[in-house]
Order: C-alpha cells, then sequence, then structure tokens
C-alpha cells in the first residue's frame, strides 16, 4: 500500500472545500469511516456540500445529520433514509432510469468534484476490488478530480470488472467500521404461497433478477427444483446465494455472461460476504451492462419479479416505496419491463398478498388515487397472490377483470364483483357463486407429457376460463359436440357459456387441460364430474380438442377424476356414452374397474365402480 497516500479520514477531508459535489458509495459498499466522520466533523471547510448516492441504503447518512443543513444529499432513488427526507424537503430526488445515470455523470450533467470509494486491500500487484458496489464506479473515478479510497479488509475480492489500481486514487484511508450486512426478512405464510404460485410459471431455462423482501426471500425454496435458471440481478442477496448453492442456477442459457450470475450490488449477511469473495460464479459489471434493457432483453425468458401495493381491475399497478424497494419504483422498475417485453419469451410478474396488514384488500376497482403507479397495464403479464396467478395479456378489459378478482380474498370477491358491474367493467347479468370462492380446488396441479412430447397442465375450471371454453367449443366437429352434449348445439354465447364455467364446487368438479407456457396456456381439454343426488355415485364427461385426440389425454382426465371423486367420498361413476363413440368407450373400458352397461336408444348407460379394484 503506498504509504504517501495513506492518510487519516481527517487529513483526507481536508481536502473538500464547501459547495462540492461528492459521489459516495452505495449499500453495503458506503465507506462509512469517512462518512461517519464528515458527518460528525465541525471544520469550517465542511459546508454547504451536496452528497450524491445512487441509492441510500445505510445509516452513515442520516436525518438527523441532514437536519444541520451542512449537507444535502441527491439520490436516484426514495429508499431507507431518502424516503423520508424527500417529503421533508431535506434530500433531493433525481427522477431518472437506472440505466441513463451512466450518461448523466459522463456528460457532466451531474459534476462530481470528489468521490469516497470502498475498496478491498491491494493484491501483490497493486490492484484492488471495487467488492460488492461496481454500479458506476469506473465512469465516477473517471470523472471526479479527487478521488478517495476506503480500504476495508472485510470487504470480499470480486470478480469481473471490478479491479482498479491503487494509484488511481489520490487518498487512501483504512476503515475501521465493518461492512453493514442486511439481515434476511422474515416470511409469513402468505408470502411464501404468494411465492409459490411466482415460481409455478417460471420455467427452467428463465432467467431472473432478485431484488429485497419476504417475496424474494421465499422465492429459493420454490425454484430449487428448476433447471438451468440464469441470474442477471442488480442485487445478490443471501436468497440468490441458496438458489446458487440448490444447482438450480447454472446461466447455461443465457445469451450474455454466460456461466456467470450478473450483479452490480450485494447485500446481506456475513456468510454471503465469505461466499462472494474470489468466487468465480459471480460477475460483478457497471450499471451499463446489468440495468440495462437492451442488455437484459438478450437473455431469453427474461422474468421481470416485482412486489407491488395494490392492482386495479384493469391491471394498472400501484407500487411501493420506501426501505427494500429498490427495484419497485416506476422509473427504477422500467429497465427491467422493458428487458422482459425485448426477451424472446420474456414476461412480467407482479406479486401481491391479497390483503393488506390492515386486513383491506390489495385488489381495487381503481387506483386512480394512489401514488407511485406504473401506468403501463396495457404491458403488465400476469399479477399473483397466495390464491393464484391472472394472466393479463391479451385479454380484454372484462377478462382482466374476472382473472384478478378470482385472486383476490375469497370475503373481497363478492363487493369487487359488485363494484365492477356498477362501474359496467363486468356484465350485468354476470354470475358470481360467492360460496364457490372458498371452496376452488387449487391443490389440484399436475402435468403430464404424452406422446410426441406433448406437455399439459391440469387444473381446476375457472369462471375467467369463459373465453378460452367458448374457442373450444368452436373447434369441435359437430359430431364432437354431440357426443359431449347429445344435441346438436350450433353456439355458445356468453349467458350459457358463463352458466357453465361458474362451478359449485360442492356438488360439481371440472378439471381443465391447458398447453403452453405456463400462466398463458390454451385450454385443449375439460373434464367433469357432478354428483348424484340420490346415490355415491358421480356422472363423468370429457371432451378433448381434435388436434390433441390419440395421445392418452382422455384416459389420463378419466384416471384423475376417478381419483379425485374417490377422495371426495364417491363409490363409482355414471356416464352416457353414444353407441358410435368407440374412442370414448375405449378409455372406459381400459379403467381397470368393473363396468355394468345398458344399452338404451343408441346409448350405453356405464356404471363403473370403485368397490372391488383400484386404479392402476
Amino acid at each position: 500500500m503506498p504509504e504517501t497516500k495513506t492518510v487519516t479520514p481527517d487529513q483526507a477531508l481536508s481536502h473538500i472545500e464547501p459547495g462540492m459535489n461528492i459521489f459516495l458509495g452505495t449499500g453495503a459498499a458506503e465507506p462509512r469511516t469517512l462518512v461517519k466522520r464528515l458527518m460528525a466533523s465541525d471544520a469550517l471547510n465542511l459546508q454547504d456540500l451536496t452528497l450524491i448516492q445512487l441509492v441510500s441504503f445505510g445509516d452513515a447518512v442520516s436525518l438527523e445529520e441532514l437536519r444541520s443543513n451542512k449537507y444535502r444529499l441527491k439520490t436516484f432513488f426514495s429508499g431507507w433514509v431518502a424516503n423520508e427526507a424527500i417529503t421533508t424537503g431535506r434530500v433531493d430526488l433525481i427522477p431518472s432510469r437506472f440505466s441513463a445515470i451512466p450518461g448523466l455523470i459522463k456528460n457532466h450533467q451531474l459534476p462530481l468534484d470528489a468521490a469516497m470509494i470502498q475498496i478491498t486491500p491491494p493484491d501483490e500487484n497493486g490492484l484492488c476490488s471495487l467488492g460488492i458496489a461496481v454500479d458506476v464506479g469506473r465512469r465516477v473515478m473517471e470523472q471526479a478530480p479527487l478521488v478517495i479510497g476506503e480500504i476495508n479488509p472485510e470487504v470480499p475480492r470480486t470478480y469481473g470488472d471490478t479491479f482498479v489500481s491503487v494509484e488511481a486514487f489520490d487518498l487512501l484511508v483504512e476503515s475501521d467500521h465493518p461492512v453493514p450486512l442486511l439481515p434476511a426478512w422474515p416470511v409469513d405464510d402468505v408470502f411464501d404461497r404468494v411465492a409459490a404460485n411466482v415460481a409455478a410459471v417460471i420455467e427452467d431455462g428463465s432467467c431472473l433478477g432478485f431484488s429485497f423482501g419476504p417475496l424474494f426471500e421465499a422465492l429459493p425454496r420454490h425454484l430449487t427444483g428448476k433447471k438451468d435458471l440464469g441470474i442477471h440481478s442488480p442485487f445478490v442477496t443471501d436468497a440468490v446465494m441458496t438458489l446458487i448453492k440448490s444447482g438450480a442456477v447454472t446461466n447455461r442459457r443465457k445469451s450474455t455472461f454466460r456461466g456467470k450470475s450478473l450483479t452490480c450490488y450485494a447485500m446481506g449477511s456475513r456468510e454471503l460476504m465469505r461466499w462472494l469473495d474470489r468466487n468465480p460464479l459471480v460477475e460483478f459489471q457497471s450499471i451499463e451492462n446489468v440495468i440495462n434493457p437492451i442488455e437484459i432483453g438478450k437473455n431469453s425468458r427474461f422474468v421481470a419479479i416485482f412486489p407491488a401495493r395494490k392492482v386495479d381491475l384493469s391491471g394498472q399497478i400501484a407500487m411501493h416505496a420506501g426501505k427494500g424497494q429498490v427495484t419497485s419504483g416506476p422509473g427504477q422498475a422500467m429497465d427491467f419491463f422493458n428487458g422482459a417485453e425485448i426477451s424472446r419469451g420474456g414476461y412480467t410478474i407482479f406479486a401481491l398478498p391479497s390483503r393488506n396488514r390492515e386486513g383491506q384488500s390489495n385488489i381495487r376497482v381503481s387506483i386512480e388515487a394512489m401514488p407511485n403507479q406504473l401506468n403501463m397495464p396495457d404491458s403488465v403479464d400476469m399479477i399473483a397472490t397466495e390464491y393464484g396467478i391472472a394472466t393479463l395479456s391479451g385479454r380484454t378489459l372484462r377478462e382482466r377483470a374476472q382473472a384478478l378478482i378470482e385472486i383476490a380474498h375469497p370475503d373481497d370477491r363478492p363487493g369487487l364483483v359488485n363494484a365492477a358491474k356498477v362501474e359496467k367493467i363486468l356484465y350485468q347479468d354476470q354470475i358470481f357463486l360467492a360460496e364457490s370462492a372458498h371452496l376452488y380446488p387449487s391443490e389440484i396441479s399436475e402435468r403430464h407429457t404424452f406422446k410426441n412430447d406433448t406437455t399439459v397442465r391440469f387444473r381446476a375450471l375457472k369462471p375467467s376460463d369463459e373465453e378460452e371454453m367458448r374457442r373450444l367449443f368452436y373447434r369441435f366437429s359437430d359430431e364432437a359436440i354431440y357426443y359431449r352434449y347429445f344435441t346438436p348445439i350450433k353456439t355458445m354465447p356468453h349467458a350459457k357459456m358463463q352458466s357453465y364455467v361458474n362451478v359449485d364446487y360442492r356438488d360439481v368438479l371440472s378439471v381443465v387441460g391447458l398447453v403452453g407456457p405456463p400462466g398463458q396456456g390454451r385450454i385443449i381439454a375439460e373434464a367433469r364430474f357432478a354428483r348424484h343426488k340420490d346415490k355415491p355415485y358421480v356422472d363423468v364427461a370429457f371432451v378433448v380438442d381434435a388436434d390433441y385426440q390419440g395421445l392418452g389425454i382422455a384416459t389420463y382426465l378419466f384416471r384423475m377424476l376417478a381419483r379425485l371423486a374417490r377422495q371426495r367420498g364417491a363409490r363409482g361413476m355414471t356416464a352416457d356414452v353414444l353407441a358410435t363413440n368407440h374412442a370414448m368407450l375405449k378409455v372406459f373400458e381400459k379403467s381397470g374397474f368393473p363396468i355394468r352397461s345398458r344399452f338404451e336408444e343408441g346409448a350405453y348407460a356405464l356404471t363403473i365402480s370403485f368397490e372391488r379394484e383400484g386404479e392402476d
């Protein structure tokens, strides 16, 4: 270490002059020894200073110190310290997308007179590492006339665009403060279920970005069974470390920095800091590479995940502000939002509990008066709560409203339906079975790959499936319709179909099969049973899209319904099958259950008993 450059904090601060703009490192990379000494000093030269931090995380720049009027803080994100201070006029917020910040520095739109940056001790070659925050560090060092490095031996030596020569610093100060650590957020059952629903629509090979909060803390445990995930994230946290350690992350399918988990910052526990030290699996790069829509979009299947505060029935989002919401403000979110739009197969998921801590619904008819809105409902792909996923892409306002009401808290759904009718969002004759809101069998969730590598996902029918079921109906041949309904039906208008898709799950169970990406699938099959009123049997019926017949889907659905019927106390099934419907008769014949049949008026009345033989 060059002895001539190593000075005390007070000696370093003696080079600061009134009126200077001083850049401070971000997050866990905040040079706390220098900043705390700056805050505590009464030196006459340390007056009327502007401190510039991309994100104000630490406790070194405190609200109390800002009240002294010796310093002002400029920041690009209203988090931690800055959120309260902005509202009181003590902090200046610079509205900007993160991807634009390097250009502001390069073009001197954000002039810098000095920079204080935390670094590792130099190695035998005189190279220091920027450690756990690269962001715009290199840009700042090129622009600021005075660069002070705070050497902290606790900072992990990270790889990527992190190495700078010790000669690049005008002055060096030895840190006497530990690296600030970030405890894990507590995760309650609701957030765990929200995270499970988010994970359910993330496919193998997807690329993800992480931030802070209970949603991201809960995600890894639900993603550990995935394969070849990628990380392109502003932050690496303990949750990301857990996911990488699980083996679910390989980064093999990424287009940029393949094989590496890409990030700008790290914040978390001491264990995370030790794990990052000289870890070749994690690549730290500048904002130009990480928080850049073009670079994000080069990765296929990029999934942008955001915690939301409120959502209305059109899909408009009110986002969080404050502690932990680093990528959740509209400005900060847009880079990842646009990156997901550019990405081949990419999409956005906004996640929130169905209710807030006061028990009020987070899904509203309107959020027009709420602050911090992301005014792009036409580009929001999915919304997740603990009650499921609402797919919005390509849906009408009425269909969006139906889908969002289905993932609201069951006790809030009747009020949302009535309010949506008043606002003419839903049809005035819209059917809603309030009792079924609590009875929807969300536990029915299966996936099976059939012949020709056709993968079909199965779940219970929802009211919002009305349009998909209408499309399925109009794809049927006249013969298929007759086989299913025993009458030549030519049309399936809203009034008729909505009666069909609003299922009273006390007496009826309907299962649909979908193909396509999770959350965006197309219904290609439906099977249902209805209880007999006078005996412990259920009556069953099936239908499969002609393009998917002969793959074994009907047989799978039959066995699935048989299992579900037995779980619900049924002792057998009944079915009416036209004599010419040889394919369906064959499905029943292969069931392995004893069957009695009675032929009358061109159809077989089948009675299938569960009593003597089990399923195969």
